[in-house]
Formats: structure tokens, sequence, C-alpha cells
């Protein structure tokens, strides 16, 4: 049997909060899915070790507007799938899996506007599986051996965002990192890219960061083997806080300024901060709040989290 699940969220992050709904679809029929994904979710790296995964499709700019519509269908068409199973309520995709030749159509009510990514989900997938289906994401991956020394904890600070105001200031951190290293003996990996490049030279310029290691010139997969190792992530709500909630790294997350209730609370293994001031739980769109985050919350739940 040939099945096709899509999630076209762009996010790292929205694309490792679909991965037990995934794993749940391809135990349901004892076989492994393929999955349409934008690029900008990095799916083929995040996913390339899962035995649940088969073909990660990328859905390419040109098979956006009505010409993508038939190039996508034409992709879709020569894969002969069985099934499709749509997380969204998009009428494109509707269409798109019908002029495929698809016969068994699964998807999110249509034109919905508005859903919980992770709600809706869940619910979705309970719906086909008829079994309670865990938020909890498992990043499948091979890890390597690299030799850490265990005299240190490791931590992996998440200075990157997807927006100003969703990330607390670098000096923050320069400051947090000492702090917990005079309790703590530390080794810290700076979670970073391209864009992030004066933010990570100023943490590693400082004395503190002068021994670190940052990601900005590794792909996504490279970052994963040093995320699996790490004692803990503390940093804002991006990306690398969901694949250290995967891969079972405690996460601290830090919430300035996007919805926690969807994005904070499907994981054990991740602990929110919010900004002082917000009913806890409310941080969403526009609540502007990386200048209200307390300093000592951050550290005395970091020292916890460590211990």
């Amino acid at each position: 049997m040939k099945i096709l699940c899509v999630n076209t969220r762009k996010g790292v992050g929205d694309q490792v909060i679909f991965i037990p709904y995934l794993h749940s679809v391809s135990k349901k029929y004892k076989s492994p899915v393929s999955l349409l994904a934008k690029e900008d979710s990095r799916a083929k790296e995040l996913l390339e070790d899962d035995n649940h995964l088969d073909e990660i499709i990328t859905l390419k700019k040109e098979m956006d507007g009505v010409r993508g519509i038939f190039k996508l269908t034409n992709e879709l068409k020569k894969r002969k799938f069985d099934k499709i199973f749509i997380f969204n309520s998009s009428f494109r995709y509707n269409l798109i899996a019908r002029l495929a030749g698809i016969k068994s159509i699964y998807q999110y009510p249509l034109f919905r506007s508005k859903d919980n990514i992770v709600l809706s989900a869940k619910i979705f997938t309970e719906d086909i599986t008829n079994q309670v289906v865990s938020t909890e994401p498992n990043l499948i991956i091979k890890k390597r051996d690299n030799n850490l020394d265990k005299s240190f904890k490791y931590i992996c600070l998440g200075i990157s965002a997807s927006g100003p105001t969703k990330r607390w200031n670098i000096n923050n951190y320069i400051k947090l990192a000492e702090k917990i290293n005079k309790k703590i003996k530390c080794k810290f990996y700076i979670a970073g890219g391209k864009n992030d490049v004066d933010l990570i030279n100023k943490f590693k310029n400082s004395e503190i960061g002068k021994d670190s290691l940052s990601f900005e010139k590794m792909n996504i997969k490279e970052t994963m083997q040093h995320i699996s190792n790490c004692n803990l992530y503390i940093g804002n709500d991006t990306g690398w806080a969901h694949i250290s909630a995967a891969l079972k790294v405690k996460a601290l997350t830090i919430f300035c300024d996007s919805p926690v209730a969807a994005y904070g609370s499907y994981s054990s293994k991740m602990i929110t901060i919010e900004p002082e001031g917000v009913v806890k739980g409310t941080t969403t769109h526009d609540t502007l709040g990386k200048d209200k985050i307390s300093f000592d919350e951050v550290y005395n739940q970091s020292i916890q989290m460590l211990n």
C-alpha cells in the first residue's frame, strides 16, 4: 500500500510536532508513508533515519499557483498512491489528490481558517487510527559516539528565532551562561544559523563563549548529533527547541511572542518561560514580551533541570 501524508507548514518546529502523527499512520497501515513537505521544514534531514518514512517529496515553488496544481498532480499521479492524509483544510490539496487519481482521501474539514496545530493533528489522526495518539514526538537518528567529557554538563543555547520580537537578548544568554558555569561546570553549543552570525560572534567573543561550538555552518542533521548529547536546551521558541524535545533532551523554552498553548504544551520534555505579568499559558503573537522575561526565573529553572 502506498500512502502519502501532506504537511505544508514551513517551520522546522512544525515538522517536528507532526512526527507522532506520521508514525501513527505508518503503524496503522503497517507501511512506511511518504511525505509532501516544504523545503524550509527540513523534513529530508529530520526524517532521513526514520523507517516510518519512505519518500520525502519536496513542495517546490513551481508547484504554487494554477500551473503548480498540474505539476504537483503529475508528480503524485506517477507515484500511484492508494491513500492520502492531508493535514490542512485546503481545497487545493483535495483537488490535487482527486486529479492524481488517489481513491482514499482523508483531510481536515475543508475551509477551516484557524486550528491548534497539535490538537487538530491529534484529533484527525485518532479518528483515522481509532487509538489514542500521544503528542510526544520521537526524532529517530543514528547516534554517533562523540566521546564527550562526562565531567561537564552540555547545554544548547537557542539564541536564534524567526523574528526579533521572539528573541531574548544575547546579553542575557551570556550572563546566564556565566552564572550557570559558576555553579555547574558546563560546555555550550550555540544554536543559530547563517543569519545569526552577529549574535553568535558576540557570544563566542565573550569570556564564557570562547570554547563554545556554534551551528551556523552545520546542516540540521549535523546539529541533531550534538543536541542529542546535551543535558539541556535553553533558548527561544525556535526549531532547535522542538528538535531537542523530540530527541528527549529537556528543553527550557522562552516564549516572548509566539503561541505557547500550541507550541509549548505538547511535550513533557518542554518547560516554558513566559513574560512577567502574562497569565501562564496565554502568550501568543503580539504579546511582545521579550523585555519582560525574568532572568532569575530562567536561571533558577535551568539549575533545577540540570540537577
